[in-house]
């Protein structure tokens, strides 16, 4: 893989990312310049490209195909919320919601300690690694992969969806988690702290983008192609590509779970919803859409398609689910790679105009 200040696309992609992160810095501190909602919808397009780039690591340059990373999305999403949660009522003393409709006076004794960030971040961290390194360890060890493993991490996200459906579960059930007032003791409705929010979501995505490309570029990021193409050979050259496998995978996660609570408290509500097997699905569209085994393909993908549903799901919400279906057999029928394959598609001469031009071409 060329070096990273070689590679000009990957760096026009981060430079214009960066310059919409200090377009939203700038606007926290002066009265014009981005919206609050136009900020907001920037944001959630960030975490939104976060993820797609958790998959395509694993996806694109391992070859392995989850359609269950909305389970880890979701636990990023459903510990933040948490945190938001007791915060908000430590600070407001307002009792949540989905405590007032189980007739609930406190919280939950597992939820002791989400008033602190810094612990319910530790706890998003070990929850994550936690399943996906259990997963995967008996995935990986027992071979399976191709479209079973597709199959079981599909299976393993739409479990997490219905445990949380339940509401004696003390995370919401059906209804999930709102109500939202204050983080890190600011309102988090104002004008100052939405943009602050989107602005960190896409620093972070600059520095997810960038984290990537360095681990790709290296000796690890080697071996995970080396896996990806001929996973046997590695393994009679005697490296293991067990543990290559789950640290990527796990990694993986971890990311996926990092966009979770990025997205959150930019859309102020958590349900079980999120943990749809649709989301999972769609993850896996962005990723083919921009172009899987490309980081700036998985960025492209999940900005367009998913800037493109929001704007039809104000416009004309009936139409988006026969635009995604388009999009994939235009993909897989026209741009198996993705975007990727167009901007490298050139317009030929039809092959009248070619015939005709031979002859005078041999009489040169």
């Amino acid at each position: 893989m060329s070096s990273i200040w070689s590679d000009r696309p990957f760096l026009t992609v981060l430079a214009a990312v960066l310059a919409v992160a200090l377009l939203q810095v700038v606007s926290i501190a002066v009265p014009f310049g981005l919206s609050a909602y136009l900020a907001n919808a920037i944001g959630q397009l960030a975490a939104f490209a976060v993820l797609a780039l958790s998959l395509d690591l694993i996806w694109g340059y391992l070859g392995i195909l989850s359609l269950g990373h909305g389970l880890f999305f979701g636990i990023g999403g459903y510990v933040v919320a948490m945190y938001l949660l007791k915060h908000s009522f430590e600070v407001t003393g307002k009792v949540p919601d989905f405590m007032q409709f189980m007739g609930w006076t406190a919280f939950p004794f597992y939820w002791a300690g989400f008033g602190y960030f810094v612990y319910a971040g530790l706890v998003a961290v070990a929850v994550t690694l936690l399943i996906s390194g259990v997963f995967g360890y008996v995935s990986f060890r027992s071979r399976v992969g191709g479209v079973y493993f597709a199959i079981i991490t599909q299976a393993l996200v739409y479990v997490a969806m219905l445990l949380m459906f339940r509401n004696d579960t003390g995370f919401g059930g059906n209804n999930g988690m709102t109500g939202f007032a204050v983080i890190f003791g600011w309102p988090i409705g104002s004008r100052g702290v939405v943009i602050a929010i989107a602005a960190v979501s896409v620093i972070v995505l600059a520095l997810t983008m960038l984290g990537c490309r360095l681990l790709l570029q290296s000796r690890f990021g080697m071996l995970m192609i080396a896996a990806r193409d001929d996973e046997v050979r590695l393994r009679t050259l005697g490296y293991d590509t067990l543990l290559l496998k789950l640290a990527v995978w796990c990694l993986s996660a971890l990311i996926a779970a990092l966009a979770g609570m990025l997205y959150v408290p930019q859309v102020g509500i958590i349900n079980p919803r999120l943990l749809a097997p649709d989301l999972s699905l769609e993850i896996a569209v962005w990723v083919a859409i921009g172009g899987r085994g490309h980081l700036i393909g998985a960025v492209i993908g999940a900005v367009l398609v998913n800037a493109i549903k929001f704007w039809l799901s104000a416009a004309a919400p009936e139409l988006w689910p026969f635009i995604l279906s388009g999009l994939i057999v235009l993909v897989v029928f026209v741009f198996p790679n993705g975007l990727v394959d167009l901007a490298r598609f050139r317009l030929h001469r039809p092959l009248i105009s070619r015939l005709s031009s031979e002859p005078a071409e041999l009489n040169r």
